[in-house]
């Protein structure tokens, strides 16, 4: 049993390492120059020597805080890529971190099953920072969360950011807080019981503060585009270990729980993803539960069967929202046409598309065959950062749909035995928008604005130039402003909180105890906006859910066994009735013989 008080290190084969001698070794990767030296604040340069490689290091008498940069040209010093914090912003020095400079207070911590999970998506900027974050976890627990996903925290440009233009991917944005305020963080919620997972951006790196390409030019392939730039070349060795050290420097210095990996349908070596998670689990310790989360467009199930815990379910989020909105454009043309079928089949076998001609993707086949898979495979949500914030008004499903059928979609998405996740707000029908928001330098700033407006010119509601100046400017700090979650706690706000609140309660005493071992026994569509699925759980019980998004009540057969949960007060005990009421739930749970 480790003794409270531990500290925890992740020994780097770059950045800045700590000596025993009061030293401190840096290391860069650097194949474009022919020399490197080392700035420290206050003392002459130090020549760095080669190793082979593209390799430089170097050894100078400075300990934590110790203020550096890497001069790699005669008219430039760049911060340290694998920099642990910074002095200032992505531009400035870096600082040296003592990582054993923080007590744990929770060392004994071994996380939870993955079964267990409910992730609660959330922003730290918009919350106050890390000390905001660590104030709502009492909440949150008590709510019936249990892993908080934190947006990307990567050091970006500016005060302002989603967290997906960040460019120093070991070191924590220091506006929302220090290293060790971090890992106070995720110390308080391991105390509460809680997991902290992180969203880590390996795709891409923003387009503002990244020196890479003035003298590591081969960490990017030019000849593989992204919306980004060029490719990340994953087929170099420094680059693959680069990302692979960044994954565990988080799970073991930080002790983060999870992590999820965004869009990596954008890494164009997909073996890379495989081999990360398998170090992963070899440098992990035995007994502790970690776990690893993806965001893949491309449906591809084939890393789910390895070491991947779980993939985002994109096709359940869009399939629901069409039969919540009826918005078709975009990306929701391909579920436009019998959504509650797509749904049906998300429900029994995690994606909608799996190799079938997509329309939106102009009949290019999507997706893998899931059914194999179990449930917990995917994670499902009705509300996320993407779907919220890359509206042109950042509304929320509070202004898009009908309330009651918002309230029976939130009843399958915290029952079904997929691993749901709520955004922040989710929990109290937040109102608030979550805009796009950003800090960029002038010229930048235009480009992003103008941007983003073009990129809404596809669809007919900003057909025209006027219609798109109603877009909110990202770079505005009042765009960040109206992003905060407010809670009013009125209430019509508390009995949605005390609605989500039940349900995750009824989740975790009746379905997270038999979710390991769940099977699907099949979904259908019994209704245009109408469905129901069952599924075998670990014990040999059976879980029937059957949901109705239309106003309108459709048949549905009986099923007997004991009522779980029902939106309508009025379905009798026992057994679920063979109308299903227009904007219900019903569960049912038929227990093992």
């Amino acid at each position: 049993m480790t003794r409270q008080g531990a500290s925890f290190a992740h020994p780097m084969p770059l950045g800045a390492t700590l000596l025993a001698d009061g030293r401190t070794r840096f290391r860069l990767w650097a194949p474009d120059c022919p020399s490197v030296s080392l700035e420290i604040d206050g003392t002459p340069p130090i020549a760095m020597q080669q190793e082979g490689d593209g390799w430089f290091v170097g050894t100078a008498t400075c300990g934590a805080q110790a203020r550096y940069r890497f001069r790699v040209r005669p008219d430039l010093a760049v911060p340290d890529p694998a920099s642990r914090a910074q002095a200032g912003d992505v531009h400035d020095g870096s600082l040296v971190i003592d990582p054993r400079g923080y007590a744990w207070r929770h060392p004994e911590w071994r996380g939870r099953p993955w079964t267990e999970t409910v992730l609660y998506e959330l922003h730290a900027g918009l919350l106050g920072g890390f000390g905001g974050v660590k104030a709502q976890l009492p909440r949150l627990a008590d709510l019936g969360v249990t892993a908080v996903e934190l947006m990307p925290v990567a050091d970006f440009p500016g005060e302002r950011n989603w967290g997906y233009d960040g460019v120093l991917p070991f070191a924590p944005d220091r506006t929302y807080g220090s290293p060790d305020q971090l890992k106070a963080l995720v110390d308080d919620a391991h105390g509460l019981g809680l997991m902290m997972f992180l969203d880590v951006v390996y795709n891409h790196f923003g387009p503002d503060g990244n020196y890479l390409g003035s003298y590591a030019a081969p960490f990017f392939n030019p000849h593989v585009a992204t919306p980004w730039g060029p490719s990340i070349d994953f087929a170099r060795p420094q680059v693959r270990r680069f990302f692979i050290e960044n994954a565990l420097y988080w799970l073991m210095e930080y002790r983060f729980d999870g992590l999820r990996l965004d869009a990596v349908h954008a890494i164009a070596d997909p073996g890379w993803l495989d081999e990360l998670a398998r170090e992963v689990r070899r440098t992990v310790e035995p007994g502790r539960h970690v776990h690893l989360v993806l965001e893949h467009d491309g449906n591809v199930a084939s890393h789910l069967r390895q070491e991947f815990d779980a993939q985002w379910n994109d096709d359940g989020h869009h399939a629901l929202h069409v039969l919540l909105t009826g918005e078709s454009e975009g990306y929701y043309a391909d579920y436009a046409q019998a959504p509650a079928q797509h749904l049906a089949r998300c429900l029994a076998e995690g994606f909608a598309w799996q190799g079938e001609p997509s329309p939106y993707r102009d009949g290019e086949p999507r997706g893998q065959p899931s059914a194999d898979l179990p449930p917990t495979s995917f994670v499902l949500f009705l509300q996320n950062h993407d779907q919220i914030g890359n509206r042109a008004f950042g509304e929320r499903l509070t202004q898009l749909s009908n309330p009651a059928a918002l309230r029976a979609a939130t009843a399958l998405l915290l029952l079904s035995p997929q691993i749901p996740l709520l955004f922040m707000g989710e929990e109290w029908a937040c109102t608030t928008p979550f805009l796009y928001f950003t800090s960029h330098g002038a010229a930048l700033a235009d480009a992003v604005r103008d941007g983003r407006r073009r990129e809404f010119a596809k669809f007919a509601a900003f057909a025209s130039p006027e219609s798109r100046q109603r877009i909110a400017d990202p770079n505005d700090p009042s765009t960040f402003e109206a992003s905060r979650p407010v809670r009013s706690e009125n209430q019509t706000e508390d009995a949605w909180y005390d609605f989500c609140r039940n349900l995750l309660h009824l989740r975790r005493q009746e379905i997270v105890p038999r979710l390991h071992g769940a099977k699907s026994l099949g979904a259908q569509a019994i209704g245009e906006r109408a469905v129901r699925a069952s599924w075998t759980l670990g014990d040999g019980a059976t879980l029937h859910l059957m949901v109705n998004l239309a106003d309108q009540p459709v048949a549905c057969p009986a099923i007997e066994g004991r009522l779980l949960f029902a939106t309508d007060a009025h379905v009798p005990q026992g057994v679920a009735q063979q109308v299903l009421p227009g904007y219900s739930l019903i569960a049912v749970l038929q227990t093992a013989r």
